[in-house]
């Protein structure tokens, strides 16, 4: 079954807080544009499609939009890249 939605992996500059917690700040896509994340509303565990990784869902508010911004963990296959940022979008028809 193919989903009605596709990701579209981006850029994310992000900091991380004494406990460890990780902070997205912006999110840039492919042609450039930045956007700043004014909120984080919500974090919790999520896991991908994919099989062997897991991961967590943000929701974050840009431009006074709430949005979700996902984090695809690494399997560990490599040790330099932990994971990475996508958000989903409807698939184009």
């Amino acid at each position: 079954m193919k989903s009605d939605f596709e990701r579209v992996y981006v850029k994310v500059n992000s900091d991380f807080d004494s406990t460890g917690y990780v902070v997205p700040k912006t999110i840039t896509w492919a042609d450039g544009r930045t956007f700043k994340i004014e909120a984080v509303k919500d974090f919790r565990p999520a896991s991908t499609l994919m099989k062997g990784h897991s991961g967590d869902c943000y929701t974050v508010v840009i431009r006074g939009e709430e949005k979700y911004l996902f984090f695809e963990r690494s399997n560990g296959m490599f040790t330099a890249r932990i994971g990475r940022w996508f958000i989903e979008r409807p698939r184009a028809s």
